[in-house]
């Protein structure tokens, strides 16, 4: 069902503003020598206000990346000034010593989404829309067929 309230969805659907980022590092023990500095900035990262909900992703054979949501662009981009954050990104580009690649990517939620059952605010019920959303050229969408 669309909505617009996402206040009894999971964290990581009340979040406003999503960070995904992932880095190529160069060889096991860089990984190792990583974890002590990483664990400290995620502990950093959830004490932090606006944090939601993150994730970690891994895809072979040596890139390791990380899904973070908050609830503004702002608290997001506070989390990127931390002194942790800081050092890690740092150490991470210095030459290619530790990484060979990375990425970070921003995005901000649109205002309304889907939501069912449980964890929909309006009622419990479970339903499916009868439009689809309308594409960028299109003022309605086409009808849902069962």
């Amino acid at each position: 069902m669309r909505t617009h309230d996402f206040s009894r969805a999971p964290a990581q659907a009340r979040a406003g503003a999503m960070f995904i980022g992932g880095t190529r590092y160069t060889n096991p023990l860089v990984l190792l020598r990583l974890a002590p500095s990483w664990f400290r900035m995620v502990r950093d990262m959830r004490r932090m206000s606006g944090y939601c909900w993150h994730t970690v992703y891994w895809q072979f054979p040596l890139t390791l990346g990380t899904i973070a949501f908050f609830t503004d662009r702002d608290a997001m981009l506070r989390f990127a000034r931390t002194r942790h954050h800081r050092r890690l990104m740092i150490w991470l580009t210095d030459g290619t010593r530790n990484a060979t690649a990375g990425f970070i990517r921003l995005y901000s939620a649109a205002p309304d989404g889907y939501s069912n059952g449980a964890w929909r605010a309006e009622s419990p019920e479970m339903g499916h829309i009868t439009t689809f959303t309308p594409l960028g050229a299109e003022t309605t969408g086409p009808a849902v067929r069962r």
